[in-house]
């Protein structure tokens, strides 16, 4: 893993290539200082805000397509203060990384921004939960049938640097992991007959995420190395250290990290569709798919893996 800093006012097409091939290698772009960061009223404002202590929400989440934020213990005025300041984050974040990277952002689909107010060393949470275990990037309940997971995160803390550890290139865990952690599980006949069978949930008015092999795959993987002792143990290589004020953007699909420490974070998630790469062979689906021999998603599914763009609501 490499860190790349970002020539803030350069951008042009070669560079928008520079750039992507090095994400897709990857590899973090660093970004500082941060163009749309906001302002010191605005951060100190979210600073002094509290989560919900519900288990239900690992974070203050903002979603972009219905307007609203969730996870906030907060009143009326101040929670519709946070949604504006997080709605203009999350506008700041997409326009600037459209402009770095307009390949990716004509097809992307805008996910989820949050704002993590919590010290994540030694956080009590769930082992599942845990930002500060190594980990890759699996969504529960939004799969993204080989879409790429490319998130951007913001320091907002006044004095402290995020710190975050990095491991080995995706492939190098795929091969020392995968099939400890259950990719022939969840790549054969039998395991497509059980995903199948589970949708038919929907007909009675179930919630059942529409999984492929691979979005199995990858929540397992998840889970597997936030709870495999020797990894969390052995599994870091790299430290990396972003300073208050900056931006750091990767493909957290891809490379495997922790929040070793740190507090009060901003970030704004794209799912970029497979089509989008420039080195498709890199990307987490291709490489599980060379080892478990057979596709993990429908063509149909991986060519649309950004999925439906979804409307904006006015801000």
């Amino acid at each position: 893993m490499e860190l790349i800093p970002i020539e803030v006012d350069r951008i042009d097409a070669e560079y928008a290539h520079f750039l992507s091939e090095h994400l897709e290698q990857g590899n973090i772009l660093l970004l500082s200082p941060t163009p749309f960061l906001p302002s010191e009223a605005d951060c100190e404002f979210l600073r002094a805000q509290k989560q919900t202590d519900s288990g239900t929400h690992k974070n203050i989440a903002y979603k972009p397509h219905l307007n609203k934020i969730t996870g906030a213990d907060t009143n009326a005025e101040s929670a519709e203060r946070m949604r504006r300041i997080l709605a203009t984050y999350s506008q700041g974040a997409l326009d600037y990384m459209a402009r770095l990277f307009p390949d990716y952002a004509r097809q992307w689909k805008v996910d989820y921004a949050s704002f993590r107010p919590v010290e994540e060393q030694g956080r009590k949470l769930p082992v599942r939960h845990r930002n500060d275990l190594m980990h890759i990037d699996a969504f529960p309940t939004r799969p993204t049938h080989g879409g790429r997971i490319l998130r951007a995160f913001t320091n907002l803390h006044p004095t402290r640097d995020r710190v975050w550890g990095t491991s080995a290139p995706f492939e190098e865990l795929a091969k020392r992991y995968a099939q400890d952690a259950g990719l022939s599980q969840v790549s054969g006949p039998l395991a497509e007959t059980r995903r199948r069978i589970a949708q038919l949930g929907k007909l009675v008015g179930l919630h059942v995420p529409n999984r492929s092999a691979y979005d199995e795959f990858m929540l397992r993987f998840h889970h597997y190395l936030k709870t495999n002792a020797d990894f969390q143990q052995n599994g870091q290589t790299q430290t990396a250290v972003f300073p208050p004020g900056s931006t750091w953007i990767t493909f957290t699909d891809q490379v495997a990290h922790k929040a070793a420490s740190g507090q009060y974070a901003i970030e704004q998630t794209c799912i970029v569709p497979f089509s989008a790469m420039l080195f498709p062979d890199l990307a987490p689906v291709a490489v599980l798919e060379r080892m478990a021999g057979r596709k993990l998603v429908s063509p149909q599914a991986l060519a649309e893996s950004g999925l439906e763009q979804p409307k904006r609501a006015h801000a």
